[in-house]
């Protein structure tokens, strides 16, 4: 079974192939744009994150060690 296309039929079918792969290029423009914006944000909250440990860790590190021991003390006077 042969298929023929006329060449109009031909010149529309590779049109709309055209059109469908300019329309993928775009939204692949579209979406690494948008992957690259996410990474930024991700890289940006890691930093963050970083930062808010080292406070954390600060703060544990200036709390008394043997609090729990001083309040049993105080209890006994």
């Amino acid at each position: 079974m042969t298929t023929t296309f006329s060449l109009d039929d031909l010149a529309a079918r590779t049109e709309a192939l055209l059109s469908r792969y300019e329309a993928l290029a775009h939204a692949h423009t579209e979406l690494q744009a948008q992957l690259n914006a996410t990474l930024q944000e991700r890289d940006s909250l890691r930093l963050r994150l970083q930062a808010a440990r080292a406070r954390i860790d600060t703060l544990i590190a200036q709390l008394p060690v043997n609090q729990s021991t001083h309040s049993a003390d105080q209890e006994e006077a």
